[in-house]
């Protein structure tokens, strides 16, 4: 099944046309987004196409300096969506209530030679931080995770929210939206197809090898050569690290990252407002693996978040052999999320 969301008016193309066709009859009840990181590289182009879509009526920009000014900026575009710049501990509870969507890409960007991982002593307590504030003062807001390392700050907000005794594992989302991005433009390059036609499932993790393109099941159907199979999966698994080093330390993703995480919110947006048949790729919460207690796959939004989590599906031998490299590695990344967040709680 094909699957993939726009940001309205931007990247249509992106979704299918029987469901765009949809939305002319919906009814879009108000939704206050807060983009918490909203001064960085990945906030500000983030805010920028939030502030264009239809489906927000209060964007809410919180960071811990710079963020008066991005609001600033950007209420001079002439959308009608209201947009206010939060800064500081003081104002976090503000940014906060009444959200229903939060989009989280604090954090510190890679730079060349680190690894997601790299960046967990750093990112690990900002996402908890921030984690313990959306559990407190908008815990039934839908929570897109996009620091960086998503493997394991999923679970350090999963750990967060259960400690507040607000856990729910549909509104919990890690997301991989700029692995399938990547994919399905390398496809149709590759391939010679109409980027608005490709869809290609990423499943497992978002950080290297734990990356796993379903090249097989790419709609629509096309083959691939076992050579186009080897080259193309590692440089997916790869292509963040193919930005840094084009960057040359001048900073990470954070266009393509703004763009894949403007698609997923439009997403959970759209499924928060009633529309059905919603789906994207997701880190969450999940049993379709064993051994793996989160894992990213196709998931079903809806009005209260993930509705259903897909099974894989037919794998091809190399996807499983590739799957069986991905599982210890995302174990370990789980692993040390919820001992960051275990360990915090008990020593806080």
């Amino acid at each position: 099944r094909r699957f993939g969301a726009s940001t309205q008016g931007l990247v249509t193309a992106a979704r299918p046309s029987y469901v765009r066709a949809s939305r002319r009859g919906q009814v879009i009840e108000c939704k206050k987004v807060a983009v918490l990181g909203a001064a960085g590289g990945i906030g500000q182009p983030l805010a920028l196409l939030l502030k264009m879509n239809k489906l927000v009526t209060e964007l809410s920009l919180y960071d811990i300096q710079g963020t008066p000014g991005v609001a600033a900026d950007l209420s001079h575009c002439n959308t009608p969506v209201k947009v206010k710049g939060y800064m500081g501990d003081d104002e976090l509870e503000a940014a906060l209530t009444g959200c229903e969507l939060v989009v989280i890409p604090a954090g510190v960007p890679r730079k060349p030679g680190m690894t997601r991982d790299d960046l967990f002593s750093i990112n690990a307590g900002i996402v908890k931080n921030l984690a313990g504030a959306c559990a407190k003062y908008c815990p039934n807001a839908v929570l897109n995770i996009i620091s960086n390392p998503v493997n394991s700050t999923v679970p350090i907000t999963s750990e967060v929210y259960k400690a507040a005794g607000k856990y729910d594992p549909k509104k919990i989302i890690g997301v991989t939206t700029l692995d399938v991005v990547r994919s399905n433009t390398f496809v149709s390059e590759l391939k010679g197809l109409p980027l608005k036609d490709v869809d290609v499932p990423v499943v497992g993790g978002h950080a290297g090898v734990t990356i796993l393109p379903l090249l097989s099941q790419t709609f629509p159907k096309v083959t691939f050569t076992q050579e186009e199979i080897e080259a193309l999966t590692p440089r997916i698994q790869e292509a963040g690290t193919e930005v840094v080093e084009a960057k040359a330390g001048k900073g990470s993703a954070t266009l393509s990252m703004a763009y894949a995480a403007a698609r997923m919110a439009e997403s959970c947006l759209l499924a928060l407002s009633g529309e059905e048949k919603v789906v994207e790729c997701g880190y969450v919460a999940s049993d379709i693996v064993p051994g793996c207690d989160y894992f990213a796959s196709k998931l079903l939004l809806g009005p209260d978040g993930v509705q259903e989590i897909y099974p894989l599906g037919t794998l091809t031998d190399y996807e499983k052999t590739k799957l069986e490299e991905v599982i210890p590695m995302l174990q370990g990344n789980i692993k040390k999320g919820i001992e960051f967040a275990t360990k915090e709680a008990t020593t806080a």
